[in-house]
Order: C-alpha cells, then structure tokens, then sequence
C-alpha cells in the first residue's frame, strides 16, 4: 500500500523541488484520501466488484476534465487525396466542437482488404510547438527543426505513416495549442506566420513567445469553465467520431497512441472512450508521489492539472480503468522525466488491477533502456502489440 510521501526513497537526484515549501507539498499530498485509487478502495471494499469501482474512476475523470460540448455533425470533407508508396494520405477536415473545426491527415493503406483496424495516432507535447501532425505525417515540406525532431523522437520515421503502411488507417490531427492551432496575434506573435518558411533563428523567436503562453493558455480555459485536458479529449474522441465515418475503418477495432503528451492522452482516451479497444502509451507513467518528489516542473504539463481528480485517483488508475482492453505502457528505463522506482510503482498497480479484472495478459508492461522517445524499436514492440489485439 502506499507509502508516505516523506518517505519515498528514488535513486536519482531530484530535478526540481520546492525550496522551503516541499515540506508542506508533502504534507497536502499525504494527506489526499486517494480513496478512488484502485488498490485502496479494493482493499476498503472488498465485496466491490471492478465494475463498480471502474464506474466511480471514470465518473471523477469525466467530471474533473469539466468539458462536454455535447452532440454535433462532424460535418466531415476531404480536401485533398494523394497516392503514397503503401497508402493513400487524405486532408480531411471536420468539427471536434461548435467553436473548433480542426484540419487533419488520414492515411489509408494500399494492396489491403478493407475494412482495416483504426488508429488514433498523437504527437508528442515536447519539441517544436509551431508544428503539430507534421511531426508525424509527411505535409510534403520539412524544415530542419523537424528533421532534428523525428531524429531524435522516432528515428527519422514518420510515426503515423509507419502504421499505415502496416495495415492501419490513421487520423491525425495538430492538438490545440500546437502547429496551425497555436496562437497568434498577441503577446509579440505575429498576426500570421508559416513555421516552414522561417529560418531556424526566426522559428526559435516566435516559438518561444507561443510557448511563453502555455500559462495564460490555462487560466483562460479554467476562466472559461474547462481544462487543458478537457480541450484535448474533446479533439480526440472526435476523431474516432470520423474514423466511424469512413467505410475503409473497422469501428470495431480502434486503437490510439503516442509519446509523452501522446502517451498521456492515450492513457485517457483507452479509460474513458470504450470504442477504444488496444492502446500502446509510450513515455507518461509514472505515480503522483514519485512524480512530485523527483521532477513537477519539468515532467507535469498544463495537460496534467485537473483539480478534484489527483486527489483521489493515480495516474495508474487511468489505464486499470482501461481494462479489459488491451493496454501496453512503455516507460522508458533512462527517460529522465521519470524516477525508475514510479514507474515501477505504476506497472505493479496496473497489473493489480488487470488481475483483479481478471484479464492479466491483457496488460504489457515494456520497460526498454530507452530515453524519452518512439523510436524503431519501440515502434516494432507496437506493431506486435496492435497486430494481437487488433
């Protein structure tokens, strides 16, 4: 069970804490009931049954993320269509909300029968902000920060175009915030830019005014009413919303996954969305504890924050809640965001609870000698994972 939060022991020298007031931190966080916390209310209900205890996780993240644009027509068009060698790449576009019609890249693999499983593929949160599903789908332009970026995240693959030309359609779209949805007009950003067009020095300069706003970007959507996270599952339950649309798709075997940020909404999207049938979550596991004591500031981003939920559940209850689908967590051993020891922590609640909702071999615990990224190998262990449970 869990232990106090003073006490946890990492072999690793803590990134950032904080200063005189960590004491109190850990004092508020020992003190969180954790009541909707898999193993605690297991243990305080022992009669419970895991769909019970699934149904109370899930009501407190639905509440917590404080975001229901309720129902609406997609409205859905393709804008263009474009042989590939081993797939087909769609710009579609269509509603995620009254207020956002995103644009987005479908990828439709060749020489296949059709209907083919789906994937729901995200890009990361770190890395170069101006961009977003051109970090993962060839627009047919590059710009060297991206070279930079696939380089050192995926092995210079395109991750969306490796799973189609391995039999999967895939959406993807740019998260809010990011690529042609980062914001504009205000604080120094200029009114309209193209990333591609400028040169590295140019994108350095308003990628970082974009990022400077990652603050004012959640006061305003609290003020507004909702969460950071609230916006982005919005986006990506919409998209399996399209994925529906297209005859070439399998609704019946929808997957979703990414890297960090990627990995994180992968983990929300399998535990809240049950049109979600594999998952495949790379570089965001961990537990609160662990993660407040080794590294807040660099590993906890503005998508994290959802007031009322960490004080009662885990970041592992999030893909227990999964079950029984068919979840793979990949933490990566040398991933410096993470403390080994909370990612440890998080596999043995996980595979807890995949026990106890009786479909164990259901959960993949993958902890490669990697850093924080996707890469070959990793993208190999996913295409085992999908090819098994899709």
């Amino acid at each position: 069970m869990r232990k106090s939060c003073h006490d946890l022991k990492i072999s690793r020298e803590p990134l950032n804490q904080y200063g005189s007031l960590e004491k109190v931190i850990r004092d508020i966080r020992d003190h969180r009931p954790l009541d909707l916390n898999a193993e605690v209310w297991h243990a305080a209900h022992p009669k419970g049954t895991f769909e019970e205890w699934k149904t109370l996780a899930r009501d407190c993240v639905l509440g917590g993320l404080h975001y229901d644009a309720g129902p609406l027509d997609l409205r859905a068009e393709t804008l263009s269509r474009e042989e590939r060698d081993g797939f087909v790449l769609e710009r579609v576009a269509f509603n995620t909300t009254p207020w956002f019609r995103v644009n987005g890249f479908l990828l439709l693999p060749t020489g296949v029968e059709y209907p083919v499983p789906g994937l729901v593929v995200f890009h990361a949160w770190g890395g170069p902000m101006l961009f977003g599903a051109g970090r993962i789908v060839n627009t047919g332009r590059d710009h060297p920060v991206l070279v930079a970026h696939r380089e050192k995240v995926y092995s210079g693959n395109y991750l969306a175009e490796a799973f189609a030309k391995q039999g999967y359609g895939v959406i993807v779209i740019s998260s809010y915030h990011f690529g042609e949805r980062a914001p504009r007009g205000f604080a120094d950003i200029p009114d309209a830019y193209d990333p591609f067009d400028t040169t590295v020095e140019e994108f350095e300069a308003i990628e970082a005014k974009v990022r400077s706003q990652l603050y004012i970007g959640v006061r305003q959507l609290n003020w507004a009413g909702t969460t950071w996270m609230g916006v982005f599952f919005g986006d990506d339950s919409r998209c399996i919303d399209y994925l529906l649309t297209r005859p070439e798709v399998d609704g019946d075997r929808i997957g979703c996954t990414g890297v960090s940020v990627g990995g994180w909404r992968t983990n929300m999207l399998a535990a809240l969305d049950d049109r979600i049938k594999a998952s495949v979550s790379v570089g965001w596991m961990t537990t609160c504890d662990y993660q407040q004591v080794y590294n807040v500031t660099g590993g906890v981003g503005t998508f994290c924050l959802l007031p009322g939920v960490w004080n009662r559940l885990d970041v592992p209850d999030l893909t227990i809640m999964s079950a029984p689908k068919a979840c793979m967590v990949v933490s990566g051993t040398e991933d410096r965001l993470f403390a080994p020891e909370g990612q440890a922590e998080a596999a043995r609640q996980i595979a807890l609870g995949y026990d106890w909702a009786g479909c164990p071999d259901r959960f993949g615990d993958n902890r490669p000698d990697k850093v924080h990224c996707y890469d070959a190998d990793i993208q190999r262990d996913a295409f085992a994972w999908f090819e098994r449970f899709l």
